[in-house]
Formats: structure tokens, C-alpha cells, sequence
């Protein structure tokens, strides 16, 4: 009888070990698993807008750390909707509350006409307008007249020297940047977007909004914007070879 009582008492001792020592261990996971937890979810959340035809890998150079990025992936236009109403579909990729914007080129157009249909916290413009009177008279003309449909897919995909010129594209690296992103360029896009450009109507500029631009655009010329930052040299392509003075700027203003 006491060897049996004695046998239950080390069998109840060792089940007593065994669940304190899967406690200890169910704790340490579950201590270590809410900050990571915790962190995501304190963590500010940025999406960010292309320009015409250009996916996330344009923004490849640009450092913000401490927030969660969510690039906006482009969906195709219908021929006959504006940029206002693009904007009122493409805004179902936007999941959390006050988010921050980033607009790149056309990209920052859209951003403008998202900002008007949610709430968001602040915005920043790369290469881009807030309004319709940034926007050269000259380009508003050649594509309200609809001559950028005359030029044909291949040569609106390929690179050559104007084009390099025009987006200020000097070393290597932007050259085979840019031939990459036109070479991807879906045409039927990039001539819907021009085309919606030359009916934007926006006049009122957006609150909380920066705008970074270079001296030296000739995409979106810096005579007609009034931007926060001018970056010296700053071509159209600045957001690749210029991006750590504007990964600093963007920091700053949102870090505020």
C-alpha cells in the first residue's frame, strides 16, 4: 500500500513537472509573439502611387523606416471614366484608416483625387501637381487634341535619346531604368491617362500635402509649380537617382 501510494505521488509530482515546464514554454511564445504583433500594428501605414505605366520597382532606391508600405498596383482604365472616378475604384486597395499617400508623377494625380474621397492623414507629391495649373499649357493642348494617339505602341515602349533627355535620364543606371519601365508600359493605359490629364479639373490645392520637385524636370516643368523642396538637378527620374535627399525630406514630414 505505501509503495503504491508512493508510486502515485511521484506520478502526480512528475505531471505536475511536465504541465509547469509546457506552461514555461506556452509563456515564453506567447511573451514573445505581441510586440512583433504590437510593432506591425503601431507602425504608420504609406501607400504609394506610380507614375504612368510604372510598377513599385520605381521606388526601389527610397528608404522610410518604421512604416508599413503598401504599394498601389494599377488597374486597367475604362475608356470613358475620368481620373476622378479611376480614383473612386482604385481606392478599395486603401484597407486602414488616415493613411499617408505618396504620388509619383501621374501617380500623384490620382493620390489628389483619392485624398478627396477618404480621409487620410498627410500626402506627399513626387514629380507631380496639385492642381490643374501646374500642368503645361503646351501638354495640355497636345493631348486635349489627342496627338499622343498617332505615335505608335512600339515607339511609346522604347527608349531612345529624346526620351532620355526628356526625363532626364544621364548615367547608366537611369538609362536601363527607364527602358525597363517603358518597355513594360501597357499603351492602352498610358493613352487613357493622357488623355484623362487633359480633362483634370482640379483647382484647389490639397491640404497637408508636400511636393518635392527638380530643378531640372522638363516632364513637368518647374516654372508653373511652386513646390515645398526644389531638389538641384532633380529630373523627372529624381525619385531613383535622387532618392535618399528625398527619403530624408519625406521622413522629416511624416515623422511630425
Amino acid at each position: 500500500m505505501a509503495i503504491k501510494q508512493e508510486v502515485k505521488k511521484s506520478m502526480t509530482q512528475s505531471v505536475k513537472v511536465i504541465l509547469g515546464i509546457l506552461c514555461m514554454f506556452s509563456s515564453l511564445l506567447a511573451g514573445a509573439q505581441p510586440p512583433e504583433d504590437t510593432a506591425k500594428s503601431e507602425q504608420k501605414t504609406v501607400y504609394l502611387f506610380s507614375g504612368i505605366g510604372a510598377d513599385s520597382s520605381i521606388f526601389m532606391n527610397l528608404k522610410l523606416p518604421g512604416y508599413h508600405i503598401v504599394y498601389i498596383n494599377w488597374i486597367p482604365a475604362l475608356p470613358t471614366e475620368s481620373i476622378r472616378q479611376y480614383a473612386g475604384r482604385i481606392k478599395s486597395q486603401i484597407t486602414v484608416e488616415n493613411p499617408d499617400l505618396i504620388g509619383l508623377s501621374f501617380g500623384g494625380i490620382v493620390a489628389v483625387e483619392v485624398s478627396k474621397q477618404i480621409k487620410i492623414d498627410k500626402m506627399v507629391l513626387i514629380s507631380s501637381v496639385k492642381t490643374k495649373y501646374e500642368l503645361n499649357r503646351f501638354q495640355y493642348f497636345f493631348m486635349k487634341l489627342g496627338l499622343y494617339r498617332i505615335i505608335p505602341g512600339p515607339l511609346i515602349k522604347r527608349a531612345n535619346f529624346l526620351s532620355y533627355r526628356y526625363f532626364g535620364a544621364q548615367s547608366p543606371n537611369d538609362k536601363k531604368t527607364l527602358t525597363n519601365l517603358l518597355a513594360q508600359t501597357d499603351v492602352s493605359f498610358f493613352r487613357w491617362a493622357l488623355k484623362s490629364i487633359a480633362y483634370w479639373d482640379n483647382k484647389v490645392p490639397p491640404e497637408r500635402t508636400i511636393q518635392i520637385h527638380g530643378t531640372a524636370d522638363r516632364v513637368i516643368t518647374g516654372r508653373l509649380v511652386h513646390p515645398d523642396y526644389r531638389i538641384k538637378g532633380g529630373g523627372h527620374l529624381m525619385v531613383v537617382n535622387k532618392a535618399d535627399t528625398i527619403s530624408k525630406i519625406i521622413t522629416n514630414y511624416l515623422d511630425e
